[in-house]
């Protein structure tokens, strides 16, 4: 067990879904373990996670890499706002879901899904991709081009 990139996957079930029924946390894992197999995407968890367009102007700096707002692949890496867990009980399940994904213990039910977003709103890029499921406030679609 790579305890980083466990820890990586946590994060984003925490950010992206604590407020998610088990099944909708469970989702957005493989969504991002389902990007860690894609080869449109970085092949670790924590490359997936963290993928963004990062400012050269502050690491020129600054020295260190700060993610441009909006420019994330997952929104709360860029939201400018701490990623540090507070909600101690959700961050314990994040956990518990990111040990049971990581380790193949969890299916992954959505069907390889490598895209979601809010149900509440439509972004330009969901045409372009194929619907699998919606699980709690979340929408699924996987990466291949629709039929038309």
């Amino acid at each position: 067990i790579d305890v980083d990139e466990m820890h990586c996957l946590a994060k984003n079930i925490y950010f992206e879904a604590r407020g998610e029924s088990t099944r909708g946390k469970v989702a957005v894992a493989n969504v991002t373990m389902n990007r860690v197999s894609s080869p449109h995407y970085p092949n670790t968890i924590c490359g997936v996670v963290y993928q963004a367009k990062h400012s050269t102007w502050w690491q020129q700096h600054n020295g260190s890499l700060v993610p441009i707002r909006n420019q994330c692949q997952f929104s709360w890496y860029c939201d400018g706002k701490s990623d540090k867990p507070k909600e101690h009980q959700a961050w314990r399940t994040a956990m518990h879901i990111a040990n049971g994904v990581y380790n193949g213990h969890l299916d992954d039910f959505v069907e390889g899904a490598t895209h979601y977003h809010a149900h509440y709103v439509n972004p330009s890029w969901a045409d372009t991709k194929t619907y699998v499921t919606r699980i709690d406030d979340h929408i699924f679609y996987r990466w291949e081009i629709k039929d038309e």
